[in-house]
């Protein structure tokens, strides 16, 4: 299984998307754990991973290479480091915890968990790939499936979300594409091989350098989203689907991120440092203003979609700082972040699917109404926070030791940050939880066992991350080293 491991972990979900695809549409709920089973394989294999790749080794590990297109030099090149692992964990763990909490999808059962499989397989790809044709088909795998989940399975204003997310996504990979082709004809042979691309970078000029930083850029920054590329977010989270909302914020965020780390950052050095201040400063960016218009949100779901794009703020500016510190802490906000929003995302869903809104002004008193409900919440607002003791704390607190040294005056105006987290996420508990309860919720049931399933979990790694983060730091410490080395051969 060693030699294969990666190529089982990304396409077994293939194999659960065509055995749904044989089954007769009215049989629903053995559609439901046909689907589950298919992302628990994933979810396995990325566990014996986790146990079995060596923490003192900053290479590629279980690499699997053989040609593919040989006329062009592409090749099915797979392999994965520090860096990769805990983003394959995280998405197996999502992908098999949302199709629990996708069980009450009663319309075209049937396409909605087939194209729930392809979109995971999409996923892992993009985090296993390494070859750059093979990273970029996957990278455009992901968004077909992710198009109709919004526009078929979402709101009212489904097909709007849809669109706008898709036309974003579609422009940043044609400059992808763009970027790509011009990396393959500078070298000779051409190729697509990323560990090639890294390692040949003095083949390119210190103009084209910044020239395809920016195309790059561009692309992954739409994903991220960094501002401001980030207006197709919070459209898309409220019309997605509770388990489509988790994708979004849980994975789709951190592609942004980790393309940057994969790709930018070791191929094009020179262009890596020059935009290194712009990059915290953009960081610096997302951090408050997305913490402020989170604030100013009454829908509670839009609330922790901006909340989001002040979150992934910290990855920009650990990640500009290019020291042992911020890289780490950035990863790890990456990870972490996955984990407390794909709660509150989960969280938003239960109580939508009993009061059929999300009006956060509109509840009040539910602590008495749903105390173990009211725990959670707590817990999951709490981490995103960055109390201590909670795993957010670990990631935020890394990325100011790492950025303090390099950007001072950008990393006092970003802790400014964490009060305006700490007042929408105390308002929102106040105006929800506590107070009088209002009589139209004073018979709504509390969570139930089938949510608790797809929280607790994910609790449970956000409390023993936070007291313990060393599973986390460990597997990345040697490969983000690596890449900081890299980023600063000039």
């Amino acid at each position: 299984m060693t030699g294969h491991v990666l190529s089982w972990t990304t396409f077994f979900p293939l194999i659960g998307m065509a055995v749904i695809l044989a089954m007769p549409r009215n049989r629903p709920n053995l559609i439901k754990w046909t689907a589950a089973a298919a992302s628990a394989v994933p979810l396995v294999l990325s566990v014996w991973i986790f146990v079995n790749f060596d923490r003192g080794e900053a290479g590629l590990q279980f690499v699997e290479r053989v040609p593919w297109i040989r006329a062009f030099n592409i090749e099915y090149f797979m392999g994965i480091d520090g860096l990769s692992v805990p983003m394959v964990i995280l998405t197996a763990l999502l992908s098999f915890l949302c199709m629990f909490a996708s069980w009450n999808i009663n319309k075209m059962v049937k396409g909605y968990f087939a194209l729930f499989l392809l979109l995971e397989t999409g996923m892992m790809g993009v985090f296993c790939a390494l070859d750059f044709f093979l990273f970029f088909v996957f990278w455009e795998v992901m968004l077909l499936p992710m198009y109709f989940l919004i526009g078929i399975w979402g709101g009212p204003r489904r097909e709007y979300a849809a669109i706008k997310f898709f036309l974003y996504t579609l422009l940043g990979s044609v400059l992808m594409l763009l970027s790509m082709i011009a990396l393959y004809l500078m070298h000779d042979p051409h190729t697509f091989d990323m560990t090639r691309l890294w390692t040949e970078y003095g083949v390119y000029g210190r103009t084209f350098q910044l020239i395809v930083y920016v195309a790059l850029f561009i692309g992954f920054a739409i994903k991220v989203p960094v501002f401001p590329f980030h207006t197709w977010l919070p459209d898309a989270h409220v019309e997605a689907p509770t388990a489509i909302s988790v994708i979004l914020a849980g994975v789709l965020l951190k592609m942004g991120i980790y393309g940057m780390l994969r790709i930018s950052y070791p191929i094009l050095p020179v262009a890596t440092v020059y935009f290194a201040y712009g990059l915290a400063v953009l960081g610096v960016i997302n951090i408050l203003y997305g913490a402020l218009c989170a604030m100013a949100q009454k829908d509670l779901k839009k609330l922790v979609a901006y909340s989001s794009i002040s979150h992934m703020g910290y990855c920009l500016l650990g990640m500009a700082a290019l020291t042992p510190a911020g890289m780490n802490g950035a990863v790890l906000q990456m990870f972490n972040h996955g984990t407390t929003t794909a709660m509150l995302f989960l969280l938003v869903g239960v109580i939508y699917d009993r009061a059929h809104h999300r009006d956060i002004e509109g509840f009040g008193g539910l602590a008495t109404q749903m105390p173990v409900y009211t725990g959670i919440v707590t817990v999951a607002f709490f981490a995103s926070l960055g109390l201590p003791g909670l795993s957010g704390f670990i990631s935020e607190a890394l990325v100011f030791l790492g950025a303090f040294p390099v950007f001072q005056t950008l990393t006092i105006i970003a802790v400014i940050g964490i009060v305006l987290t700490a007042g929408y996420i105390l308002w929102t508990l106040q105006r929800m939880f506590l107070g009088t309860l209002n009589e139209k919720y004073k018979s709504l049931p509390d969570i139930n066992g089938r949510e608790l399933f797809t929280l607790v979990p994910l609790a449970i790694i956000v409390i023993v991350l936070g007291v313990w983060p060393m599973p986390v730091l460990d597997l990345m410490r040697r490969s983000l080293g690596w890449i900081a080395e890299m980023a600063q051969r000039v």
